[in-house]
C-alpha cells in the first residue's frame, strides 16, 4: 500500500475513533433515538436522488438497514447516553470481529482453528474484566466506566453489527456506498417512530430542534457527512484497490484513537484496568486477523 494510501487509510480510522467523542456531544443535545434518527435521515435521503440503487434484493438493503441503523446504532447511542464511557464504547464495540467469526463458523459449520481459541479468549478476558468492573454500577456510568447496562447495550449493537456484516457479505461487488445510503433509508422511518415514542409526541421532537444549538447541529452533520460518506466512501475505496487482510486490520486501531480522544477532549480517565482490558481485546483481535491471514 502506498504512503498516500496508509495517510488516507488513517485519516479514517482517526474520524472514526474520534467519532465517540462527537456522538458524546451530540447526545447532549438529543435524545439517543432523534439523534439517531437525524444522522439516517441526512445520510440517506439527500443522497437518494444522486446514487443508483444498487442491484441487490431489498430485502438486503432493509435487513441492513434495520441492523445498523436501529439495533447497532439506536443501541450504541443509548448506551453512550449515560451508561457507558466514550473511550470504552469504542473497544467494546469492536466485538463485532468476533461475532461475525463465530457467526459464519456456526452457518457454515466450520471449525476454530486451534491457534483463534487464544484470541477468543483473550477478548474475552478483557470483555470479563470490563464486566467485573461494571458490576458495581448497574446503570449511569458516566465517563467514569461502563455499567452493565451500557456494557450489554454496547455488546448487543456490537452483535447486530456482526449480523450486519453478513447481510453485506451476500451483495456482491457493488457499490458500498450507495448500498449505504439506500440501506439507511429503512432504518430512518423506525427511528423516529422510537424517538415520537421516547420525546412524548411532535411537539417534543419540535421542540428538542428548536432548542438545540449548533454543537449539536454540528454533531448531526458530523456523523452522516464525515464518519458516514466520507469514511465508508474512502475505505470502500481502498478494500477495492486493496486486499482486505491489507486494510481491515486498520479498523483495530478505532479504539485507540476513540480512548485517546475521550481522555483529551472529555476528560475521561484511563486507570490501568481500562488499559489492560484495552490490551486484552486488541491482542485477541490482532491474534485472529494473523491466523486468518495465514
Amino acid at each position: 500500500m502506498p504512503v498516500s494510501h496508509l495517510l488516507l487509510a488513517l485519516v479514517v480510522v482517526m474520524i472514526w475513533g474520534s467519532n465517540f467523542v462527537v456522538i458524546r456531544w451530540g447526545l447532549a443535545e438529543f435524545s439517543p433515538m432523534l439523534f439517531a434518527a437525524l444522522r439516517f435521515s441526512l445520510s440517506s435521503l439527500p443522497l437518494l436522488a444522486f446514487m443508483a440503487r444498487p442491484a441487490v434484493a431489498w430485502w438486503r438493503l432493509a435487513a441492513f438497514g434495520l441492523l445498523i441503523g436501529v439495533g447497532q446504532f439506536g443501541l450504541l447511542f443509548l448506551a453512550m447516553k449515560a451508561d457507558i464511557s466514550p473511550g470504552l464504547a469504542s473497544l467494546v464495540v469492536q466485538t463485532q470481529a468476533l461475532f461475525t467469526i463465530a457467526l459464519v463458523m456456526w452457518l457454515h459449520r466450520e471449525h476454530p482453528r486451534p491457534a483463534q481459541w487464544p484470541a477468543f479468549g483473550l477478548a474475552a478476558a478483557g470483555m470479563g474484566w470490563i464486566g467485573w468492573h461494571a458490576m458495581d454500577t448497574p446503570t449511569g456510568a458516566g465517563l467514569n466506566g461502563a455499567s452493565l447496562l451500557g456494557l450489554t447495550l454496547v455488546l448487543v449493537a456490537a452483535l447486530c453489527w456482526a449480523l450486519g456484516n453478513l447481510v453485506a457479505r451476500g451483495t456482491g461487488r457493488v457499490s458500498a456506498l450507495g448500498f449505504v445510503v439506500w440501506s439507511s433509508l429503512f432504518a430512518v422511518p423506525p427511528l423516529w417512530l422510537l424517538a415520537w415514542f421516547t420525546e412524548g409526541g411532535g411537539p417534543a421532537i419540535t421542540q428538542a430542534l428548536a432548542h438545540a444549538d449548533w454543537v449539536g447541529w454540528a454533531a448531526v452533520a458530523w456523523q452522516a457527512v464525515g464518519n458516514t460518506l466520507f469514511g465508508y466512501g474512502v475505505w470502500s475505496w481502498l478494500l477495492v484497490r486493496h486486499p482486505a487482510a491489507t486494510v481491515a486490520p486498520l479498523a483495530l486501531l478505532v479504539p485507540l484513537f476513540g480512548m485517546a480522544a475521550s481522555a483529551a477532549l472529555l476528560g475521561e480517565s484511563l486507570p490501568g484496568w481500562k488499559l489492560g482490558a484495552a490490551a486484552l481485546v486488541l491482542a485477541g483481535l490482532l491474534l485472529n486477523i494473523w491466523v486468518t491471514r495465514r
